[in-house]
């Protein structure tokens, strides 16, 4: 690719709510040896997004100027050495920034061909929760078939790939959600048991249903002590996020007896070489249930990227149903 290029990304020049983000237009450099760019289809909004746009998640050293981690899209130039991809391919992508933009820059290796029986802007909507959860869910918590897996925040878009995930691994699979609608959605998705948090006592269902093996946990606070509680012996609690706080007390006497594991990861600053490995697991294991129809995108919403700002109002509000994508 010899051709200037421009793309309209979306920064955040201040720290702040939503109307502090700015779509501006940039110069791209041709594809580096090992990268792809991507034209974008859509591109997902994910809780690292508002973290970024609130000063707290800074990008990693070499990440793509702008927002977004998750892209869909048709392949238009690649780097050199790269291989297996072509000018033209249907693909989606785990990108480390900048995926709100007309043009998208990913290491290969984060790659993968769209799968055939998604809608292309949907699909933007599997990567970052797919990895998400692949890497923690199964990777650092060993979920296994038949095993009990609990995950909060049912409703959000790492909620609805988990439980659809754990169900097609043969996990019997149980979720928290703050509404009646998102709780209906979770059993429709396949959990088997579904709670209401802010109505329900999720901790003493839970507990009295036969507890959990492995619980994926965003919420962090008191929850880690009531996760500890419902965990039963041997098993692991993976946290990816701390909406209530990140300091905890707990009691370190149930976790040796129980024999318990508390393990957590971030996934964007992870190196290229990890997230291929990541990539190459998801291809051979996630997308067969994709062809098969046991994952699905769920798609709260679909905004221009011009209205990016009102995008990121929803998520602030928690009332989406899913992923909330965005639309060059």
């Amino acid at each position: 690719m010899n051709q200037s290029l421009t793309t309209r990304i979306v920064t955040a020049p201040e720290p702040g709510g939503p109307d502090v983000l700015r779509i501006e237009t940039r110069e791209l450099a041709p594809p580096r040896a090992g990268e792809v760019l991507i034209k974008v289809a859509a591109a997902g909004i994910n809780r690292p997004d508002v973290f970024e746009r609130m000063g707290f998640y800074p990008p990693p050293k070499g990440a793509p100027e702008g927002l977004g981690l998750e892209v869909s899209g048709h392949v238009l130039a690649l780097g050199e050495g790269v291989t297996g991809l072509a000018e033209g391919d249907p693909v989606v992508a785990l990108v480390a920034g900048g995926g709100y933009a007309d043009i998208a820059r990913a290491p290969a290796g984060s790659v993968l061909p769209a799968p055939e029986d998604v809608d292309l802007v949907h699909a933007a909507g599997l990567p970052e929760t797919v990895f998400t959860v692949w890497t923690n869910v199964f990777d650092r918590a060993g979920l296994k078939p038949g095993e009990r897996f609990l995950v909060h925040g049912g409703g959000s878009g790492i909620g609805t790939t988990a439980i659809q995930m754990a169900a097609a691994h043969g996990a019997a699979v149980m979720a928290t959600a703050g509404s009646a609608d998102k709780v209906e959605a979770c059993k429709a998705l396949g959990a088997e048991l579904a709670l209401n948090y802010r109505e329900d006592d999720w901790q003493a269902a839970v507990k009295e249903s036969g507890g959990a093996d492995a619980i994926l946990d965003m919420v962090g606070g008191e929850y880690v002590a009531k996760n500890l509680a419902v965990l039963n012996r041997d098993g692991r609690l993976v946290q990816i996020a701390f909406l209530k706080g990140s300091r905890v007390e707990i009691d370190l006497m149930g976790l040796m007896l129980k024999r318990q594991t508390i393990t957590g990861s971030t996934l964007r600053a992870r190196a290229d070489d990890e997230k291929a490995a990541i990539a190459d697991a998801v291809k051979e294991t996630v997308w067969p249930w994709v062809a098969k129809g046991k994952l699905r995108p769920v798609i709260d919403s679909l905004f221009p990227l011009e209205d990016v700002a009102e995008a990121h109002a929803r998520m602030d509000e928690m009332a989406q149903t899913g992923k909330i994508l965005l639309v060059p």
